[in-house]
């Protein structure tokens, strides 16, 4: 029943205070890591670099499982309260429904008021793709597609991650998931060494992704948006996509807002020609980010009871 209430209470924290800004973060503690490891691993493995990254994408989400196993151990044998709290407080910080609605809320302020430039640089710090020639439109897309995407990797896989094996667990998908943002590129620099962070990433997101999409579909009906649109996108266009995931949620959430979304983009200053996602039965409008933005809480809740009642039915059946 820990479990249970661990999820009920994180996901509840994580709607009411989010990423409280006067709390330190431990994704910067494992950010940390990461760029320490890289440097220390580079000048250990210079000329085999692959192997180099196999060993961070490794070890940093062993030591962040060990840190948070040991921490919350410590405080548990203290008081059952005081660990549990812990535990709580580190859980909710796995998630980000919240901090994501208020970047992407901005983003959509800024466009009320018809500030393009401000658009730009909010959407700017929620996105990777060069934002400096992106219209209002660009701008939109770009904003639903984070919510989109992020609502797996942010908010459902820690969730599912955390029903199996606590804050701890979460954590060490959290420690993954950072490893894939830092050093996962396919640039000059991170071709060899970021190759096992961004393949273990695919891997550990496989299952979440998919059940990601299923509960978007799930959340379009229940938000009264187009469920039947959003799971016949989902089944034709969640493979559209160099990631094997990220298509996923962006399929059944284009499909549920009857836009298209995704397609060629710049980063770096380079074009890349990416393909689309969904059919355009009406134009993008600011709107829709608000509508991302509810089928990302309808998803969180969803999950939140599907975790629990699988938890339950696990405890009733082999205990």
């Amino acid at each position: 029943m820990k479990i249970v209430w661990l999820l009920i209470g994180a996901v509840a924290l994580d709607l009411i205070i989010g990423d409280p800004a006067w709390i330190p973060h431990p994704i910067r503690g494992i950010g940390w890591l990461i760029a320490k490891g890289e440097k220390l691993l580079r000048a250990l493995f210079p000329t085999r670099l692959r192997l180099a990254g196999k060993i961070l994408a490794v070890g940093v989400p062993l030591i962040t499982l060990l840190i948070s196993w040991v921490l919350l151990w410590i405080l548990y044998r203290i008081h059952a309260l005081l660990g549990f709290a812990a535990e709580l407080l580190l859980a909710s910080l796995t998630l980000a429904a919240k901090s994501l609605k208020t970047e992407s809320m901005k983003v959509y302020a800024e466009l009320q008021k018809g500030d393009l430039e401000g658009a730009r640089h909010a959407v700017s710090m929620i996105v990777g793709r060069d934002t400096e020639v992106l219209d209002q439109t660009g701008v939109t897309k770009a904003a639903v597609e984070t919510v989109a995407e992020n609502t797996s990797d942010g908010v459902i896989a820690p969730m599912i991650y955390m029903a199996v094996g606590g804050a701890p667990l979460a954590m060490c998908y959290k420690a993954v998931n950072t490893l894939d943002s830092m050093v996962g590129y396919k640039n000059e620099r991170y071709i060899d060494f970021g190759r096992a962070s961004a393949k273990l990433d695919d891997l550990v997101n496989w299952i979440p992704a998919r059940i990601s999409g299923l509960l978007m579909v799930l959340s379009a009906l229940l938000n009264g948006l187009d469920g039947r649109g959003a799971w016949r996108i989902f089944l034709r266009d969640r493979h559209n996509h160099a990631s094997p995931n990220s298509a996923q949620t962006e399929a059944a959430c284009a499909g549920a807002l009857q836009v298209q979304l995704a397609g060629n983009a710049y980063y770096f200053g380079k074009l890349y020609e990416k393909p689309t996602i969904g059919d355009p039965i009406r134009p993008v409008e600011a709107q829709d980010i608000v509508r991302a933005n509810r089928l990302l809480y309808g998803c969180d809740l969803a999950c939140c009871v599907l975790c629990c009642a699988v938890r339950l039915l696990l405890v009733n059946l082999f205990i």
